[in-house]
């Protein structure tokens, strides 16, 4: 889903401390940010050498979840089966670390051709209950987008294939990868016969890539019972900015989702019978889509920015603190010019400023050929992404009225309806929590340097969710990097990437149980 930003990756196996070092030297020979971590000492010397040692171990069943077809996009009893499968070897799996684990039952979806199928219960596990420790909780998915070898993957997308330390597989970085990897951490303290530096909890739906079906409502229901004694809450779901530099991440854009249906009648019409004696439903949506956004990317609907956050000093340090090396950037996505020429610019206009993008139009002719036809109805969408502090009931209201000023303008005879499909809110943390603070001195311990704090232009609602009912600090914690292709073909994780971010969920326990 994203561009690549950064040089090109060194790519790395999971490393033993001598490798570790030499790692450090030649990405400062490369003009590199990272400076050597300080060697681990004591426990965490210990954690390490474990994971190092067991990396093999890490990766098989990393290949061995991968294996699970867990695709909740297609609604065919067969996947439906697959994500189940996965749902119960996830649960085995804490179980045999421990954990007591509860499964939610969510009932059966149905859909409109009268099919019915389960819908996947949700983990909820928990492994440990001293309240003289903090409680972490970690928020993953197992299920999948769907994949096809035919659709240009170099291997079965089922099966994972190492290749020069990358690990290609359908879901090895979104998601089943960051939750072995929070899995990894867990099971080396248990190996170690140590124990847990924190409390740990598990929320693991298998529906997150079909819209979370009924989590929220789980949430709510589990809000003064399974989340009463969570103090924080992680979630690894997101990438990295860079192919090498880790990052945090602290905000999402919201998107309110608008669809513009303009109608003459049912049926189309024939240009040459009818054109030049009616008001056209396509020339009037065009001129209503026209009106949303000029040609420097700036919104023209009024008071549309009225309400986003001022920038502050302290932020447009974090954008100069980011690595994102453009020209790398531009020649990648294989855009001619962007709108924005510093990368500051671009961060925020990515990140913290709102954007309106058109998607499509519905009802028109877009086969090949040359079809002479009016349409008689079409259906324009487009979508805002939101960003702090714009509230989606107040941009459905803008977007509607600017609309139909527009409409009355054209004096047209035709109907227009405006509707707003989605509307979720942006979502922003304070980055002078514990867990952030704690985060930082584990990256800086794991990979010597400070992370690139950095927001997702995208939406995760579940993030904001988790914020809004359980009033809990929220933080994103990636381990993939920028190139890894979620969604895509060949999705991969580095191995470096699986095996360190294990380390990193390691060294964040510790991290947080000092600062708690």
């Amino acid at each position: 889903m994203r561009a690549c930003f950064s040089p090109r990756l060194l790519s790395c196996p999971g490393l033993c401390p001598q490798a570790s070092s030499v790692l450090a030297l030649l990405l400062l020979l490369e003009g590199g940010m990272f400076s050597s971590p300080a060697p681990p000492s004591g426990l965490l010397e210990k954690v390490f050498q474990h994971i190092d040692l067991h990396q093999d171990e890490f990766v098989q069943t990393l290949k061995e979840w991968v294996a699970v077809e867990s695709d909740s996009v297609q609604p065919v009893p067969r996947l439906r089966q697959e994500i189940l499968k996965m749902m119960d070897m996830a649960a085995d799996k804490l179980q045999r670390l421990g954990a007591s684990v509860d499964f939610v039952d969510m009932g059966t979806q149905q859909f409109p051709d009268d099919q019915s199928l389960p819908i996947p219960p949700i983990i909820l596990a928990e492994l440990g209950n001293d309240p003289k420790k903090p409680t972490v909780c970690f928020y993953g998915h197992l299920d999948v987008q769907p994949a096809n070898k035919e659709d240009g993957w170099l291997s079965d997308p089922y099966t994972l294939t190492e290749v020069d330390g990358k690990l290609y597989g359908r879901g090895a970085t979104d998601n089943k990868g960051p939750v072995l990897a929070w899995i990894n951490a867990v099971s080396t303290f248990r190996a170690l016969e140590q124990d847990l530096p924190v409390n740990v909890k598990f929320i693991i739906e298998g529906m997150e890539e079909a819209g979370s079906v009924a989590l929220e409502e789980v949430v709510r229901r589990e809000k003064h019972r399974f989340f009463s004694s969570v103090d924080y809450i992680v979630i690894s779901d997101n990438l990295w900015i860079s192919r090498k530099k880790p990052a945090l991440t602290y905000g999402t854009r919201g998107n309110s989702y608008f669809t513009v249906e303009v109608k003459c009648r049912d049926q189309d019409f024939h240009s040459g019978t009818f054109g030049g004696i009616l008001n056209e439903p396509m020339a009037d949506l065009v001129a209503l889509l026209g009106s949303l956004v000029d040609s420097s990317g700036h919104i023209l609907i009024p008071g549309i920015y009225d309400k986003v956050a001022p920038v502050t000093e302290e932020e447009k340090k974090m954008y100069a603190a980011i690595d994102l090396d453009l020209r790398e950037y531009q020649n990648s996505t294989q855009v001619k010019k962007f709108l924005f020429d510093t990368k500051e610019e671009i961060l925020m206009h990515l990140w913290r400023y709102p954007s309106l993008s058109i998607h499509g139009i519905e009802g028109a002719f877009d086969e090949p050929g040359a079809k002479t036809v009016i349409p008689g109805r079409v259906i324009g969408k487009f979508s805002i992404r939101l960003v702090p502090h714009m509230n989606a009931s107040v941009v459905e209201k803008q977007v509607k009225q600017h609309l139909e000023d527009i409409f009355s303008k054209r004096n047209s005879s035709n109907q227009m309806a405006v509707s707003m499909v989605l509307g979720i809110h942006p979502w922003i943390a304070n980055i002078k929590d514990n867990q952030y603070l704690a985060a930082k001195r584990a990256i800086r311990t794991v990979f010597g340097t400070e992370p690139d704090m950095i927001r997702d232009g995208s939406t995760i609602p579940i993030a904001k969710i988790f914020q809004d009912i359980i009033q809990k600090s929220v933080m994103m914690l990636p381990l993939g990097a920028v190139d890894d292709g979620e969604h895509s073909q060949n999705e991969k994780i580095n191995r470096w990437n699986y095996i360190e971010g294990s380390k990193l969920f390691a060294a964040f326990f510790l991290e947080m149980a000092k600062l708690h």
